[in-house]
């Protein structure tokens, strides 16, 4: 069974930057294949990886939904609804030399997004087995981790930046996978983007309070910036990184 990491947090603290990071530093380090699931409606972690999306579980979702209305979405003459699912699923997965990505994406128009939801629970629980890792961008907020998506976590990171409110959201998430008595081995805290790599009072009095693990602490990176105003993929920032030197302890620290 794959060790499932996930990744979670308020929106715009950093989780889909360290995300990738992560895996990247996480094949490098001979764990790969990895299983790389972008489980936001609002997908950009190829983009952190540098690759193209492709079909996303969304876009199957409003494919399947049009099945035997039009033409151009007609279920191939001879095959079940559930065959040609199967067979669309199969396209979602964008394969990488060290490991394959899996966007969530989202429906169209007006509309729940309980099924894709629901696909994405299904494809990690089919897929999980073929790979030693599995790291889960998460959206933000307690989506995800509220539906119970990843039952068999075993490590969440939550990730904030250096604000009480980000600190905050984190301890609610903690909270509530043990109101759904979710149990990952490890759940600990990153604080991102800190000036210096370093908190202040304020900032390590809310952690206190939360009770929440800190892993560690990522450096504010002024490249991190300009890369994304570049449109270049963060994982091709230089190897003395202060981020990535931030990264590679924390990892070392969850024993990954």
């Amino acid at each position: 069974m794959a060790h499932v990491i996930a990744v979670a947090g308020k929106g715009g603290v950093g989780k889909t930057t360290l995300c990738g990071l992560l895996i990247q530093y996480l094949c490098e380090s001979g764990k790969r294949p990895i299983l790389a699931v972008d489980a936001d409606a609002n997908s950009n972690l190829n983009e952190v990886l540098g690759v193209e999306a492709g079909t996303t579980l969304g876009e199957v979702r409003e494919d399947m939904e049009r099945a035997g209305m039009d033409t151009q979405h007609k279920i191939p003459a001879g095959m079940t609804k559930a065959a040609y699912l199967e067979m669309r699923l199969a396209d979602t997965l964008i394969e990488e030399d060290d490991y394959d990505l899996m966007i969530m994406g989202r429906t169209q128009g007006q509309g729940c997004y309980c099924f894709v939801n629901g696909l994405v629970q299904t494809q990690i629980q089919r897929l999980q087995s073929q790979y030693p890792y599995v790291i889960v961008d998460n959206e933000a907020g307690l989506e995800h981790i509220s539906r119970g998506i990843l039952p068999t976590m075993k490590t969440a990171i939550l990730v904030s930046d250096c604000s009480r409110r980000g600190v905050q959201a984190a301890g609610r998430i903690a909270s509530l996978m043990k109101e759904l008595n979710l149990k990952p081995e490890k759940v600990g805290l990153i604080i991102n983007r800190a000036p210096n790599g370093e908190l202040d009072e304020g900032t390590l009095e809310e952690v206190k309070k939360q009770e929440l693990d800190l892993l560690g602490v990522v450096p504010h990176d002024d490249m991190v910036y300009q890369f994304d105003c570049a449109g270049k993929p963060t994982v091709q920032l230089p190897k003395d990184s202060p981020v990535r030197a931030a990264l590679k302890g924390i990892v070392e620290k969850l024993g990954l």
